[in-house]
């Protein structure tokens, strides 16, 4: 068999079909099991401008084909620096260039500012195996061609991880924290489940969140406006701002999203004296909810905890989902509700010696971090 890997400089050089047959097979039935690496998620991030210029991620994405037809793809860029990724490198690159290499650019094969997992070798039903190789293999080759310093391949699933591993790549397992539903049919249930000291403290939180004086909206579909992503704008841009520095994403980016990705999307607007004043953005997966930017421009105690945490558990068992993912960070989530659980990646480190460094220190991180989970999961907030 004739398999040959192009390298895209832009999503729009494929059509949607092709791009989604192997990334969200699943969709021909349904929802994707994430949105996020849709061709229109993608596409949404290359338009608005959020990624490509010198915003640090050029697209280079790869596509495999046999004998000219399309089984498998992988979103993957040339990355100028180590902002956005939320799997962080930074040390790494600084003992790097201190020791005389060039860290950047890397390649990195991820969805930009979206630490969320999911699939990142995607090929079609019955093609996993081969994609993941010939995909593999096509990434680290433009790595040594380019004289690269490395790769990475952030929030891939854990059986992505095992086979990256048995490769020759380095995983690295990181923590964040997830609520999860065996099946309650309202919060209460959920509730039940707690410690009483913990369920007193979310009754209490929401109650002093219903003070603030006004109406929380759930959005989805049709019933988002134009005028619900110009308060979150302003939301967006105030968390930016105090958190990053420059926020990462383009204000078009949301106009794209409100054409292409309103039925992936809920919105939870909180309204007061007619003006919205605080907001939550999640996207909508098969099975999960996926929490993803906060905002505000007033305060009103423990409405962020109701917005983003209380609000998604309650839309998760109303729609029958399995988990919330809370995105990154978050120990306060614990008593919330919202478990420790393990994350992965894979990295390909083109020096020996810094990939001994690497390994090295990868094994005393996940040992740190796999205690960690298991000290957590222990002082969790349910009765049992």
């Amino acid at each position: 068999m004739a398999i040959e890997v192009d390298v895209l400089r832009s999503i729009g050089e494929i059509e949607a079909g092709v791009w989604d047959a192997c990334a969200c097979p699943e969709a021909a039935t349904g929802r994707p099991l994430d949105p996020f690496t849709t061709h229109r998620f993608l596409k949404s991030l290359e338009v608005s401008g959020s990624v490509g210029g010198n915003t640090g991620w050029s697209p280079i994405h790869l596509v495999a084909r046999d004998n000219g037809h399309e089984f498998a793809v992988m979103p993957l860029y040339a990355k100028y620096d180590s902002m956005g990724e939320y799997i962080f490198d930074y040390g790494w690159a600084d003992a790097f260039q201190r020791a005389g290499g060039q860290y950047y650019p890397k390649l990195q094969c991820s969805v930009p500012f979206t630490p969320a997992t999911g699939r990142r070798f995607l090929a079609r039903p019955g093609y996993q195996e081969k994609g993941i190789g010939a995909l593999a293999q096509a990434a680290i080759r433009l790595l040594s061609s380019n004289g690269l310093s490395s790769l990475h391949v952030t929030f891939c699933t854990e059986k992505e991880a095992g086979t990256g591993e048995r490769m020759g790549f380095l995983r690295r397992v990181g923590e964040q924290f997830h609520w999860h539903n065996p099946g309650y049919r309202n919060f209460d249930e959920f509730l039940a489940d707690l410690a009483g000291k913990k369920r007193k403290n979310i009754r209490r939180e929401r109650r002093r969140a219903s003070e603030f004086g006004g109406t929380i909206l759930l959005l989805t579909g049709n019933r988002i406006e134009r005028e619900h992503w110009e308060a979150f704008w302003r939301f967006y841009q105030d968390t930016g701002s105090r958190k990053w520095g420059v926020p990462y994403l383009t204000r078009q980016f949301f106009d794209e999203i409100h054409h292409n990705l309103r039925e992936d999307t809920l919105l939870v607007m909180c309204e007061r004296n007619g003006r919205y004043v605080a907001g939550a953005l999640n996207f909508i997966g098969r099975e999960t909810l996926y929490g993803r930017y906060w905002g505000c421009v007033e305060y009103h105690s423990c409405l962020h905890f109701e917005a983003c945490y209380y609000q998604a558990i309650e839309f998760a068992i109303a729609e029958g989902l399995k988990k919330v993912e809370a995105g990154a960070q978050g120990p306060h989530k614990l008593a919330r509700g919202y478990m420790p659980t393990a994350v992965h990646s894979l990295h390909w480190i083109a020096d020996r010696n810094f990939r001994r460094a690497v390994e090295q220190y990868l094994e005393a991180e996940t040992a740190e971090v796999c205690r960690e989970i298991d000290l957590l999961s222990a002082a969790g907030p349910f009765r049992n």
